[in-house]
């Protein structure tokens, strides 16, 4: 059975060219550059560098600028949507940083007013405005987040579970990016000139996009999207690698997703930024791929670089390149470098276009590419993976106790395990070569990783890396933030700032086993791991690949208590616990999978998640025992859920409240997940967690893992 063909209903866009697809198509026409000097913050030292900033946006200091950025393209994106979106997906890097920005300078400790921080903060706020009670998750790859936003939900639409989601990409201009790529010397003073021999870097910008995407074809869709590939260069932490060949296999991905050749492809959306490196490696990678290319372009030049943002903004203008047949040109490349073998499109042209590679790339290989077609397009000649379940072969996990042994030796004595591990035992875990520029969150991803890895028979590295966090680089952004106070903007660290990146752990992990396939890092607080765990289940291919699967945080004595409400100074605590895992359950010592996610805190979210689970005789025959999730801020919504739970089913179930043995951080169910793996696989659940004897465990018995509170998640682990 072939794959269905997903529409792309509507769109929405938000960028320093305008606001709406007419303002962007006559932008786009005159050949317009919006790049000038930085003004939406003051700075201390020396005149503003050129970035690209949007003029036309609602005024006031809350929400966020990022937000409204977001909500503006998504209100253009579901003008005529009927109903609400069955799940939003957004690619973000920086979250509401800008405003944590301000409130770290004035001193701010109300932990209130940091509650617009979190990544998943954007897609939680567009899902309650339109209603969504569906699964609202965000990714972070860096500059390919918005494109592999669109990958995530066009995999999750082909699955046949959803018929639309909301997906694209959204940041704003922040003192953390305009200072952190200058630091790296990658900002062009000139603006930016993308393919141009002269170039010397990108211009930081902000905006959003946004794509409804649907499998019910609309009364007038705007395009169909093909096809999606990711890859990773598992090569540095910044720089691509020089040949290209992470660039390359996203795209011959891309396109043997949508079953075209390249010669099908009539025009290419470049990455293009205006760095030296990054432009002469995607041309390198397209030179290979295509002989001879069709036209191709950046818009960067024109727009700025707009981070998470730019891979969903290109999508959208890609849609019209298709509807309207043009092809935009790259504004500001006067004279194209020679050494790529081609020339650019330098002026916007009118010409049939049926079809669009539209290429994103960001820090760490994270590699994203989209196939943009006509909405008449044939559906790809594919066949539809069918199985949902994950194989799990190794596990690992870190705790205040220790590492796996040790964490679970004192959780099958009923003790808690929260805490946090030493930075001197962590650091003496890990080669002295591979953490020298690296801090807390990455060499807790990187001690996760390898043991995971060293924990299964063959011993085989990942090809994949799926990680879930929900805080991010606590350490690296909380340093980057303060050396630039105390050096009156003089002197920003580019290490932190690179390090700062929410993928940024990932991407050191997927360098350690040259894992080049797919790297998606989700970032959705207290259910990161459950949507990693989801982006894995979606996109792992059905035989040929493994992959890790991460969720890791850091306690951070300054930022975790002002982010995070169920954090104290008195319980600070972190750690994180990993999979390897892959489709082959013969060989499992577990099975597990996301049977269900849904959010908004509804009288209904209980009963939704009995039928998801096959209906309450079928949770009653086959559940041994719920460790349930309750963070001390939703206590009292995750105690009713719980509760609303059993008595729908008729019976209590043996219940271990696993955070108060984690202790409290984002990412405590990814521990969680490993403990359900090691009792199935041991045969019986501790007595001391559920406060009766010892659980044995029958053939056919399951483990829930749920996570309570804003949302309601549940992870299923069975023997194979």
């Amino acid at each position: 059975m072939n794959q269905k063909l997903v529409y792309i209903a509507s769109a929405g866009i938000v960028s320093p060219l305008g606001s709406g697809l007419a303002q962007t198509e006559a932008a786009l026409r005159a050949n317009s550059s919006a790049i000038g000097p930085l003004e939406i913050f003051p700075l201390l030292q020396g005149p503003p560098l050129p970035v690209g900033q949007v003029r036309e946006l609602d005024s006031g200091p809350m929400p966020p600028r990022a937000h409204r950025l977001a909500r503006q393209a998504a209100q253009m994106a579901l003008a005529d949507c009927p109903s609400p979106p069955d799940a939003i997906i957004l690619g973000c890097t920086t979250g509401g940083i800008l405003t944590t920005e301000q409130l770290l300078r004035e001193g701010e400790r109300n932990r209130d007013a940091y509650r617009w921080h979190g990544l998943f903060s954007l897609a939680e706020d567009i899902a309650a405005l339109c209603g969504c009670t569906g699964p609202a998750l965000t990714v972070s790859t860096a500059c390919s987040s918005g494109a592999v936003a669109i990958a995530l939900a066009l995999n999750l639409l082909r699955g046949g579970r959803m018929r639309s989601i909301l997906a694209g990409g959204v940041d704003s201009l922040s003192r953390l990016t305009y200072f952190g790529f200058h630091s790296l010397q990658l900002v062009d003073r000139n603006g930016c000139r993308p393919l141009d021999a002269a170039r010397q870097g990108l211009a930081v910008a902000e905006g959003a996009g946004m794509l409804l995407l649907t499998t019910e074809r609309p009364p007038r869709p705007l395009a169909a999207l093909l096809g999606a590939g990711l890859s990773c260069d598992a090569h540095h932490p910044t720089a691509p690698h020089p040949e290209g060949q992470g660039a390359r296999a996203a795209m011959m991905a891309a396109l043997e997703d949508a079953s075209l050749a390249p010669e099908a492809i009539d025009y290419i959306n470049l990455h293009g930024t205006g760095t030296p490196d990054n432009d002469l490696a995607e041309a390198r990678a397209i030179v290979s791929l295509f002989s001879p290319p069709p036209p191709l372009s950046s818009i960067k030049g024109a727009t700025g670089h707009s981070l998470a943002a730019a891979g969903a903004i290109e999508a959208v203008i890609s849609c019209l390149a298709v509807s309207r047949s043009l092809v935009p040109g790259t504004v500001g490349c006067r004279q194209p470098d020679p050494a790529f073998g081609f020339t650019p499109q330098r002026t916007c042209a009118e010409q049939p276009v049926a079809t669009v590679l539209s290429n994103s790339f960001g820090f760490g290989g994270n590699n994203g590419c989209l196939v943009i077609g006509g909405p008449e397009s044939k559906p790809p000649r594919r066949p539809v993976e069918q199985k949902e379940f994950l194989a799990i072969h190794g596990s690992a996990c870190l705790s205040g106790a220790g590492s796996l042994a040790a964490t679970l030796a004192q959780l099958h004595l009923g003790l808690p395990v929260a805490g946090q591990m030493a930075q001197d035992t962590l650091a003496n875990q890990l080669p002295a070569k591979l953490i020298r520029r690296i801090k807390r969150l990455a060499r807790l991803t990187l001690l996760l990783a390898g043991e995971a890895q060293a924990d299964t028979v063959e011993k085989e590295p990942p090809a994949a890396i799926f990680m879930g966090t929900g805080w991010g680089a606590l350490s690296e952004t909380w340093d980057f933030l303060q050396r630039l106070t105390d050096s009156a903007e003089q002197f920003p660290s580019p290490i932190d700032f690179v390090g700062s990146v929410h993928n940024s752990p990932a991407g050191q992990a997927a360098m350690l086993f040259n894992a080049a396939s797919a790297n998606v890092t989700a970032s959705g607080g207290d259910y990161s791991f459950e949507q990693a765990l989801l982006a894995a289940q979606t996109l792992l291919p059905e035989s040929g690949q493994s992959a890790l699967l991460i969720g890791a945080d850091e306690g951070h004595p300054e930022f975790s208590p002002l982010l995070d409400p169920s954090i104290t100074a008195e319980n600070l605590a972190d750690g994180g616990g990993a999979l390897y895992v892959d489709r082959q359950g013969k060989q499992a010592r577990c099975l597990t999978r996301l049977s269900f996610y849904g959010r908004g805190g509804g009288d209904d979210l209980p009963e939704r998640l009995i039928a998801a689970l096959g209906g309450a005789a079928a949770i009653r025959s086959r559940t041994a025992a719920v460790l349930a999730g309750i963070p001390t801020a939703g206590r009292a919504e995750g105690d009713r859920q719980l509760a609303r739970f059993f008595d729908l089913i008729g019976t209590p179930l043996p219940v271990c409240r696993y955070r108060d043995f984690t202790g409290e951080f984002a990412s405590a169910s990814a521990v969680a997940a490993v403990m359900a793996a090691a009792f199935i696989e041991a045969g019986s659940v501790p007595g001391g967690l559920v406060g009766s004897g010892d659980i044995t465990l029958r053939p056919g018995d399951r483990l829930l893992v749920l996570g309570t509170g804003q949302c309601l998640t549940a992870m299923e682990f069975f023997r194979p």
